[in-house]
């Protein structure tokens, strides 16, 4: 396992140096941020970012994300053009040492929450998700927690009118042709793809979800058995399901978990739910569990905390201090050491 951390690179708060003094942390998972979307990103943003991270001895082996053009899950005549331009950006990457690149196929909104600063009885902020808010969002004037700049209220209606003609079906096709159209790029970069879970895991606006639980990756990799066909299984996106079993589902696909977005969630009811501290005991996720099956079936992927709580004070990018997912990442080191000695 490889301890690792979100930056957002040059314009992060959060400075280098202090996400190297946390423990056992081995690098940052990052991307370049400043290429329109289809774009190929150029060796020499790819080098500055990794210079960046060299000079604070972090390594830079996961890229979160390279995203996936709409125009590819949409499956419009266009995607050919922007799957050959993922695909070099895929051997620009393999260059400067990346190993694995973290990507998501959900149409639109690659999460959604209704609230960015829920205010805990401890006074923490976090994350959270009210299904009946959501519902009552006018879909042609959405203004959505951390989406609302994302897109003008024009575009967003357009794309959003866009799939009300894609099925599950269709979408899941055309990411089995972006994927049989990158994994050559893969191949000869040994490159390891990983997509993300839908976050949260059901329908969102009429927009189908197709990566939300155990019948999703079985599909998936029946589909594609290439072997840098993976996942980022991400407990906080997964878990909001509550038909998923996290640690048989972690121990089950083992092999093909190339990253681990490892996270709590505190339910509310069927549908709701909050993001908690990491700890198994704060919510209702079984942290332990997971881990333990990962260990057991020999992960040797890369680990990430997940979306923190803002604590002490801190009024940083929500679910993305550096208190709270350093808190995180050391009770996850504690959780890998300790299974590890018990499983030798």
């Amino acid at each position: 396992m490889k301890m690792t951390f979100r930056w957002y690179g040059e314009k992060d708060t959060i400075p280098l140096n202090y996400i190297k003094q946390i423990p056992n942390m081995s690098g940052v998972v990052t991307a370049v941020y400043d290429v329109p979307v289809g774009e190929v990103w150029q060796e020499s943003k790819i080098a500055r970012l990794k210079e960046h991270c060299n000079k604070a001895n972090l390594e830079m082996k996961v890229i979160e994300s390279v995203p996936v053009h709409e125009d590819i899950k949409l499956g419009k005549p266009t995607r050919d053009k922007l799957i050959a331009n993922y695909a070099q950006t895929i051997r620009n990457l393999g260059k400067y040492g990346v190993k694995c690149i973290c990507y998501n196929f959900m149409p639109v909104f690659d999460w959604l929450r209704t609230d960015l600063k829920k205010v805990n009885p401890d006074g923490s902020t976090c994350l959270c998700y009210n299904h009946d808010t959501l519902l009552k969002l006018d879909p042609k004037n959405l203004h959505l927690p951390g989406w609302d700049e994302s897109y003008t209220t024009d575009e967003l209606n357009g794309l959003l009118n866009e799939y009300k003609g894609i099925s599950h079906e269709q979408l899941f096709d055309n990411l089995i042709y972006f994927l049989n159209g990158i994994m050559p790029a893969c191949d000869e970069t040994g490159i390891n793809m990983a997509i993300h879970p839908d976050d949260p895991p059901w329908d969102m606006f009429g927009l189908p979800r197709i990566i939300v639980d155990s019948n999703s990756y079985d599909k998936l990799f029946k589909a594609v058995p290439n072997k840098h066909n993976g996942i980022t299984f991400c407990t906080g996106s997964l878990g909001a399901g509550r038909f998923n079993d996290l640690p048989t589902m972690a121990g089950k696909y083992c092999n093909r978990i190339f990253f681990a977005h490892i996270r709590q969630l505190k339910y509310t009811n069927d549908l709701d739910f909050a993001e908690a501290g990491h700890l198994t005991k704060n919510g209702d996720l079984d942290i332990y569990g997971v881990v333990k099956q990962l260990v057991k079936n020999g992960f040797d992927g890369y680990v990430r905390p997940d979306h923190g709580r803002n604590i002490w004070g801190e009024d940083g990018k929500p679910g993305y201090g550096l208190y709270d997912r350093a808190l995180g990442a050391c009770y996850l080191n504690g959780l890998f050491e300790a299974i590890e000695k018990e499983c030798k």
